[in-house]
């Protein structure tokens, strides 16, 4: 199991805490960001596709910021960058 894949499972524990959880998906795209300058801390760059009825009402950056405090304890050591799909399960067409 690679470092990014062990960082993947506890990014899912973190999420499964903090939200109920219809779907999540977390895709490293560390990829595609070699080289780049930030990747220097170690940290990996990463895509989280997340469904909750918990957002329900919030608007995209009251959702992202809800994200980012449940996965604050992982920056900037093990995530680098985050892109954020989030979604309540009347929004969410797999």
């Amino acid at each position: 199991m690679s470092i990014n894949q062990k960082r993947i499972a506890l990014f899912e524990q973190d999420l499964q805490k903090a939200f109920e959880l219809k779907h999540l998906l977390i895709e490293d795209e560390s990829h595609l960001h070699a080289g780049h300058a930030g990747s220097a801390t170690g940290g990996g760059h990463f895509k989280v596709t997340i469904v909750s009825p918990e957002f329900a009402g919030l608007n995209l950056v009251a959702r992202h910021r809800a994200i980012y405090k449940a996965l604050n304890t992982h920056f900037p050591h093990e995530i680098h960058a985050l892109t954020i799909l989030a979604h309540t399960p009347d929004e969410f067409w797999p």
